[in-house]
């Protein structure tokens, strides 16, 4: 079945820009060397973040991190700490060069993003892992970036909303940290979706831009050879966490057709379930990545809520 009827008109011409990504382990190196040939060249940022490196656990090697530092004389600002997405398997911290400094001067905040191990080089836990380090680097250098160590949040876009999503975890089941709020956009939280082992089966989403296959290669390249037989289980696919209570704040975000709704809608639920407040906005007619079409209307409505939802977050 076409669901092509479904997707609001003005998001239906990202469809045929978006480049094929039909992955394989042996196409995987060409997917990611063509994967930003499509779009046109972004927006020249107002600033430039600072690279530096965090330290990592067990000796895996350092984590790159961009840190979007605006120019203030406020010294206990909140902070974020990004993490973008690409299925697991694609993308980089480079993506934020241009979306992360508008961001950061609206609210006066530092933003970190963080350029973590892609799988299937570094499977389970190692993207996890370095999001981990970037969080412990954030609060060892709060004092110096004159950032409050209580007031930082973790954001991340699809596989990127999926680690923020397993960070928020990670951070209440070790009790090293506590973050003050978690913004997921269209998360990857369940590694069962689009495969055999699917327990939502939605005919009408995942047609288009991240499809059931993609999403299934995303995960087995992350998964490796991790039997999900441990209590790091949600660590790896936040969905199957055996309970969410104790987690942060949550604003969560995704399209009507996009293969994660239902994953997404089931987090939402579980989160209020147990006992953490939930925000939830879905968005009628659209596909994974919709607010990448940034003119649409409902590219702009998600702005204006995701804007919103950040400034409660960083200003309690």
């Amino acid at each position: 079945m076409s669901t092509m009827h479904l997707v609001d008109p003005e998001i239906a011409p990202m469809i045929v820009l978006f480049p094929s990504l039909d992955m394989t382990f042996e196409n995987l190196a060409d997917v990611r060397a063509n994967l930003g040939s499509s779009f046109p060249a972004p927006p020249e940022p107002s600033f430039l973040p600072e690279i530096v490196a965090a330290p990592s656990r067990d000796g895996a090697p350092d984590v790159p991190l961009y840190v979007y530092n605006p120019k203030s004389k406020n010294r206990s600002r909140a902070a974020i700490l990004h993490i973008h997405g690409g299925g697991m398997v694609l993308g980089s911290a480079d993506m934020s060069r241009a979306s992360m400094p508008p961001i950061a001067e609206a609210f006066d905040v530092v933003i970190v993003s963080i350029d973590y191990r892609l799988a299937p080089e570094t499977p389970f836990p190692g993207p996890q892992e370095d999001c981990y380090a970037g969080l412990a680097w954030l609060v060892a250098h709060a004092e110096q970036l004159g950032v409050d160590p209580a007031r930082i949040i973790v954001m991340g876009e699809s596989a990127g909303g999926g680690l923020a999503a397993a960070l928020a975890l990670m951070a209440r089941d070790r009790g090293d940290y506590e973050l003050a709020g978690q913004v997921l956009i269209y998360p990857m939280l369940d590694h069962r979706t689009g495969g055999v082992d699917c327990v939502y089966n939605n005919a009408t989403v995942g047609e288009f831009i991240w499809t059931p296959s993609r999403n299934q290669f995303g995960w087995e390249c992350l998964r490796g050879d991790y039997r999900l037989e441990d209590a790091r289980i949600g660590w790896f696919s936040p969905a199957r966490a055996a309970s969410l209570a104790g987690l942060p704040p949550a604003f969560i975000m995704v399209g009507s057709l996009d293969l994660f709704l239902d994953e997404d809608l089931d987090y939402t639920r579980r989160l209020v379930a147990d006992g953490v407040p939930a925000e939830l906005h879905v968005y009628p007619g659209g596909i994974h990545a919709f607010n990448l079409v940034e003119t649409a209307r409902i590219a702009q409505q998600s702005t204006t809520d995701l804007m919103a939802a950040l400034g409660k977050m960083l200003s309690d």
